[in-house]
């Protein structure tokens, strides 16, 4: 299988939820980790923001084979917009027969999208929409889920034997291997004010000046993948030997998160030159995802 959304992991898109691989009333996904929610049945390759959304990304045929069905012209934003989407939870979606009792479903593109009808043929690679956040989506996303006899398959791992299906032995269904990424930053930035969280998911662009009389000095970041007990260390540097750090300790697990701080603006403002952002995501005393952010102020 191909990976199904034009995209590179770990820079514009990232894997928000795997298949739950816990049979019980809870979930672990295939690294052992929380990157999953009870019964979820496929692996769900996200988009940081809207505007990505927006700007389109295309959705690929993971592998070949004939469609079966599709839906077309559900809204997107539909659920978070607290519309009823009973009946339609997948949203816009594709159901591709591959032979053989596999069967590959397509969930929540964009509307108006979906580029294929019953009883074309699609090759692995080819476009057959664009990612969207139609039917019962929180965020824009593709779910693809993987089916052999209507069992549902991990493609992390298909006969389910490894113990974690990021092990070095693991016999995964993709064609190229893809990481498992626990969690991860989408971005980071330096601003004169707390940007709202709702700002952030729709596509803000991170500062690169900003005026020395503004009311503070913040730096925030947007990941995914938080777990309990996670610590999030944000720091600023400037010029005059300026330092600012401040550390969070998070109490329960987060799918998505955004933090920040800052220093209020010192009588007089900022001295003119740059300023350095450095966040880190913390595990047991590790740091185990990090990004920067610079801007000047005049």
């Amino acid at each position: 299988m191909q990976q199904p959304v034009d995209c590179t992991l770990g820079q514009n898109c990232y894997i928000q939820n795997y298949v739950d691989r816990d049979p019980s009333p809870g979930a672990r996904d295939a690294g052992c980790g929380h990157l999953t929610y009870d019964g979820h049945k496929g692996t769900d390759f996200a988009l940081p923001t809207i505007g990505a959304m927006q700007a389109g990304v295309d959705v690929l045929a993971a592998a070949p084979g004939t469609v079966k069905a599709i839906r077309d012209g559900e809204p997107d934003r539909a659920f978070v917009n607290g519309a009823s989407v009973a009946g339609k939870e997948c949203g816009n979606g594709i159901l591709v027969e591959m032979g053989d009792g596999w069967e590959t479903q397509y969930c929540h593109l964009r509307k108006g999208s979906v580029a294929v009808k019953p009883g074309d043929h699609v090759t692995a690679g080819e476009t057959l929409g664009l990612v969207g956040q139609s039917g019962k989506a929180e965020f824009p996303h593709l779910h693809i889920g993987l089916r052999h006899d209507g069992k549902v398959i991990d493609p992390f791992d298909p006969d389910m034997t490894q113990t974690c299906a990021h092990d070095i032995t693991r016999d995964e269904l993709w064609s190229k291997p893809l990481a498992y990424v626990p969690s991860g930053l989408l971005q980071v930035g330096l601003a004169d004010t707390p940007p709202s969280y709702a700002a952030i998911k729709s596509g803000i662009i991170p500062a690169t000046t900003l005026p020395g009389d503004g009311p503070a000095l913040v730096a925030w970041v947007y990941g995914f993948g938080m777990q309990a007990q996670d610590v999030v260390s944000l720091k600023i540097n400037g010029p005059d030997g300026f330092h600012f750090a401040h550390d969070s300790q998070i109490a329960k697990p987060k799918a998505l998160f955004f933090e920040f701080a800052g220093k209020k603006t010192p009588p007089g403002g900022w001295p003119a030159g740059e300023y350095r952002a450095q966040i880190a995501l913390i595990r047991d005393g590790k740091v185990v995802n990090s990004g920067e952010s610079h801007i000047k102020i005049n």
